[in-house]
């Protein structure tokens, strides 16, 4: 089950962070913000084929004994962390890929809102119900 989906901006602050259990959020808030320098990682030992790529999605950045964590990065450089029960053995990576795939959709339509400032956090209800129910759903 997903545990906690995070949307980073490209310059590596949060633009949106929810964890299931909330007495672990600061682990959670930790396990992304320590994400970011594998992302950074394996984003410049790709190099130039980087952007030639057509979909970002960069799998799994690394396992813990009770978590995985899987990230996803946009063509402007935006990154989706989910972080995942390990738990779940039911859960595969074509289907973590189809869930990045709706984060991006989601957040493109957050970002078509002619109300929102880029750069700043997202407060959308539609985003936010997105995201529960894909938490939900994973359970």
């Amino acid at each position: 089950m997903a545990v906690c989906i995070a949307v980073i901006a490209k310059e590596n602050y949060p633009l949106y962070i929810r964890s299931t259990p909330t007495e672990n959020e600061l682990k959670f808030h930790y396990m992304v913000h320590t994400s970011l320098d594998v992302v950074d990682e394996k984003i410049s030992a790709m190099g130039k084929a980087l952007v030639d790529q057509r979909e970002l999605y960069l799998g799994l950045l690394y396992p813990t004994e009770d978590y995985k964590v899987y990230d996803y990065v946009t063509n402007s450089k935006v990154k989706f962390v989910m972080v995942v029960d390990s738990s779940n053995t039911a859960l595969r990576d074509n289907e973590i890929r189809s869930m990045f795939r709706k984060l991006h959709n989601s957040y493109t339509d957050v970002m078509c809102n002619p109300f929102y400032n880029p750069g700043d956090r997202i407060q959308s209800r539609a985003f936010d119900n997105m995201v529960t129910s894909m938490m939900i759903q994973v359970c």
